[in-house]
């Protein structure tokens, strides 16, 4: 039996709708919003604060700079010139500095974006407005579960919303380097480990994406599957891009990972919410199938683009689903003609999702 889902119907815009809504919304006087960005390399880190900054009157900014070792020179120089920008558009803001590992090499950065937001007052605000565009899945998904819990615990009038400026090609271009240590996203466990789940059939949802073969055979060995079923991106931008990627990980498929290509999921590039009931629906149909047999668990690997991230997070904060990630040690870029510049962004097209607040009041 299907059940029914937090986010049905979701009140969610998508290019010129998050223009209006931006336009209309964010421009009354009564609204006192907080941004919480990311404040990296990214060419994304600033494209919505540019466009917040244009209507909102009563706006402060909340800046994440992820602090891993031996960043690049050519990034660590981006990074500068996108906090200067910050500078100029929001002067009321905070730069909040987030290391990412510890000297062990222990991955640290989930806690520590809990620990310091934590201490950041959400008095008198009507909106938080969480930019996920320059933000790593390790810091923006327990950042979201922290946000969420903390307005509901407390019954705080706070409207909570998630932006994303998707941009296929930027993806692809911003090529992390993969670390040693397969782990569960800060927060997102879920049953992982526990006795009770010890014999459930654990079904892995990768993200496939290019420049990811390394890092999603490590969670592969870590999570060590009953099935796979890859998502790849379908209706998307370009249209052979699904195709593409299967071809990229042909051996994976058919060898290691031995998917049966009826199991491929395939979700809409641009709708969040696609894959978000895609995932819940595969988590409703299993379960009265394995109840008997040790029960069913669902473990996910966002590691592709940003926009079907928000969908795993929404499918993951929604069924406590264990997210099992490899935190990247660093960067590479491969600057294209995706997004070059900061001035150009302000032609951006975003996606919105509003989380938590005013429109569900009635729900």
């Amino acid at each position: 039996m299907l059940r029914k889902l937090k986010w049905d119907p979701c009140v969610w815009h998508r290019e010129q709708e998050t223009d209006l809504f931006i336009n209309e919304y964010f421009a009354c006087k009564d609204r006192k919003t907080l941004l919480i960005a990311g404040a990296g390399f990214d060419p994304r880190a600033t494209a919505f604060c540019q466009r917040l900054s244009s209507v909102a009157s009563n706006a402060r900014a909340y800046l994440i700079q992820e602090e891993r070792p031996d960043p690049i020179s050519a990034l660590i120089e981006r990074a500068d010139n996108n906090i200067i920008e910050f500078k100029k558009l929001i002067p009321d803001f905070t730069l909040e500095k987030v290391d990412i590992f510890d000297k062990d090499n222990a991955v640290i950065g989930g806690r520590n974006i809990v620990k310091a937001i934590s201490q950041q007052s959400l008095d008198g605000l009507s909106d938080v407005v969480i930019d996920i565009s320059a933000m790593s899945i390790g810091i923006s998904f327990p950042l979201v579960r922290y946000l969420i819990e903390r307005i509901s615990k407390a019954s705080l009038p706070i409207n909570l919303h998630l932006l994303v400026m998707p941009n296929a090609k930027l993806d692809e271009s911003i090529i992390p380097i993969a670390g040693d240590t397969v782990g569960c996203v800060h927060g997102f466990r879920g049953k992982w480990a526990l006795d009770e789940s010890a014999n459930s059939a654990k079904l892995w949802l990768p993200q496939l994406a290019f420049g990811r073969r390394q890092a999603l055979q490590r969670i592969y060995d870590f999570v060590a599957p009953d099935d796979t079923c890859p998502i790849l991106p379908f209706p998307s931008t370009r249209p052979r891009l699904g195709d593409e990627l299967g071809e990229h990980y042909l051996t994976e498929l058919e060898s290691t990972w031995e998917v049966d290509p009826r199991n491929v999921i395939y979700a809409a590039e641009d709708d969040p919410l696609d894959l978000y009931r895609t995932v819940l629906r595969i988590d409703d149909m299993r379960r009265p199938v394995f109840e008997d047999f040790g029960g069913s668990q669902l473990v996910l690997s966002p590691t592709g683009s940003k926009i079907l991230a928000l969908g795993a997070l929404m499918a993951a904060l929604e069924r406590e689903l264990p997210v099992v990630y490899l935190e990247a040690i660093g960067y590479e870029y491969k600057a294209s003609g995706a997004v070059t510049t900061q001035q150009n962004t302000l032609d951006a097209k975003f996606s919105h999702i509003w989380l938590v607040g005013d429109a569900y009041s009635s729900c």
